[in-house]
């Protein structure tokens, strides 16, 4: 473990060590107040520069299992710099009793597993809570009840629920949500975690591709799943599955404690991580929030939270003051893709920013000027072989920004493209669209995606969005065209002179987004197909445009 933690500590640039001994106590049982236990890890600083006597706590709470990856990222660096660490499996994994229920009974076993540390006797009335994705969920699944001991919570790529991510522009995120199904089966039947590493990815190649979605689990992991069979079943918004015990977004303003934010441009959750650091400003707190380059599984996002964690709880939970970095909003404004420069912003989003129109042309071209008078252009989306997401908001090695050439020749993409820039363009905060759309069927999909083409002609993804389209879901005018509004992912990107920018129109993006069959089938046994024949308005009357946040000078 000592050679492990010194990479981890060069690889996210950490500060000192405090120690490298850390005892660990593990297997230590938490009950819960239906009766089911809990199972912990406690790893405790050792030292002469320790003072184990008055040591604060840190939280951690994961379904991944109490030792490898959770001992890396987050226990023993902690450890080390003078915080006692409790890393407790969730409900049904690594040995804690009960059954998973993915998201569903976090709230009362997070609150529970407080009330038990502040019994113990090492507890000297300092809590933290810290840790990415899952791990984010739980604390925010605990932090309006956990009281007065809460000091601080550190959050990467997260959010307050889930169910918008699940259901991104009221699709379904088949990648991100069957990747989770496949990991948490062999994690939880402790078996087959090497094949999946080797074989996993191409084996849910395979999978993606079949019909209907309430087969996937079996075809996958070779059982039925109940959380895969219950995101299937409750699709809908307001479905109490999601709203009664899976969703603290409403919670997220009474949170008193310091709250610091970190997250990445391709994260899977990151409108909504936004969304919560938004609230939080609404309430008159005073969240940090920090937005890299990275995807949901990039090592530099684990490196960056774990960097930007370690100060934060040595300032709230330690006293230290200065520990934690200056600044309320520090984002990394991309160029080339993902390389950039990092900026200070007093609010999310800057207030120096302003919306600039770019309107689809005929021809394949865009401008700011309104589009004359011309014909829709028309694509084919056939859902036997639906348009490829390459690049962008994935879980895998595949994430971020890759060259789009290869998609942007497919017959069923429409891509609309500026001439060279005079100067450089720099956009920070959120993007959308709107699209003037018609289609053969009432239920399609509408994806936009901004690119930043290269002199030499590489297309790199900037950001996306989708919204899926059932009767009624937005205004139709009087010829049947439908006003699309597509909310992308927000972004920081400068795209340097001489560059071009590039809008695509497509209906998927799969299997980042489930294929839409056409037909209105229900998500989970929808199996028919029927080939959908689109059209992309831009004329004086239906001008389609992306809105981009421009920030001058």
């Amino acid at each position: 473990m000592s050679l492990s933690s010194r990479l981890i500590d060069r690889l996210a640039k950490l500060p000192p060590p405090l120690t490298r001994d850390v005892q660990v106590e593990r297997g230590v049982t938490v009950p819960m107040r239906d009766g089911v236990v809990l199972h912990a890890n406690i790893h405790t600083p050792r030292g002469p520069a320790i003072a184990t006597t008055s040591l604060p706590t840190v939280l951690v709470r994961t379904p991944y299992g109490r030792r490898g990856f959770a001992e890396l990222s987050a226990a023993t660096p902690l450890a080390q710099r003078g915080f006692r660490v409790v890393v407790q499996a969730v409900r049904g994994t690594n040995g804690s009793g009960g059954v998973l229920d993915p998201f569903g009974q976090e709230g009362a076993d997070g609150v529970d597993t407080v009330r038990w540390i502040e019994q113990q006797p090492w507890f000297d009335g300092r809590l933290g809570t810290f840790g990415a994705s899952y791990y984010g969920f739980t604390q925010w699944a605990l932090a309006r009840e956990a009281g007065a001991t809460l000091k601080a919570l550190c959050l990467q790529a997260t959010a307050s629920q889930f169910r918008d991510q699940t259901y991104a522009g009221e699709g379904y995120s088949l990648d991100a949500t069957l990747s989770w199904t496949q990991l948490m089966s062999v994690l939880i039947a402790r078996r087959g975690v090497l094949a999946m590493q080797l074989f996993g990815a191409r084996r849910r190649r395979e999978v993606f591709e079949m019909l209907p979605l309430t087969g996937l689990d079996h075809a996958l992991t070779g059982e039925c799943v109940d959380f895969w069979q219950a995101w299937l079943a409750h699709d809908a918004k307001d479905d109490p599955y999601w709203t009664r015990a899976r969703d603290f977004s409403e919670d997220v303003a009474h949170v008193a404690a310091p709250v610091q934010i970190v997250t990445g441009w391709y994260d899977i959750f990151l409108p909504w991580t936004l969304q919560d650091h938004a609230a939080l400003v609404a309430a008159g707190r005073s969240p940090q929030l920090y937005v890299g380059p990275f995807a949901h599984a990039d090592v530099g996002l684990m490196a960056a939270g774990l960097r930007e964690g370690i100060g934060w709880l040595r300032e709230h939970l330690l006293g230290e003051r200065g520990a934690a970095r200056a600044g309320v909003v520090r984002v990394c404004v991309m160029t080339h893709g993902t390389n950039g420069v990092e900026r200070e912003f007093s609010a999310w989003p800057p207030a120096g920013a302003h919306e600039r129109r770019f309107h689809l042309q005929p021809g394949g071209a865009l401008a700011e000027a309104p589009p004359p008078a011309s014909q829709p252009d028309r694509f084919r989306y056939d859902p036997v072989d639906p348009t490829p997401s390459v690049g962008g908001v994935l879980l895998g090695r595949e994430a971020g920004a890759r060259d789009n050439r290869a998609l942007e020749a497919r017959a069923d993409v429409c891509t609309y493209t500026s001439a060279p820039l005079e100067r450089d363009l720099e956009i920070v905060g959120p993007v959308r669209a709107e699209v003037f759309f018609s289609s053969s069927t009432q239920w399609t999909d509408v994806f936009v995606r901004l690119c930043d083409v290269q002199p030499a002609g590489r297309s790199l993804n900037v950001c996306d969005g989708l919204l899926r389209l059932t009767p009624g879901r937005v205004e139709k005018d009087a010829d049947g065209v439908l006003r699309v509004p597509v909310e992308l992912w927000p972004t920081a990107y400068r795209f340097p002179r001489g560059h071009r920018l590039r809008v695509q129109v497509a209906s998927g993006a799969h299997p980042r987004f489930v294929r839409n069959l056409g037909t209105g089938e229900p998500l989970a046994s929808g199996t028919r197909m029927v080939v959908a024949e689109q059209q992309v308005h831009h004329d004086p009357v239906r001008p389609s445009a992306i809105v981009l946040p421009v920030l001058e000078g």
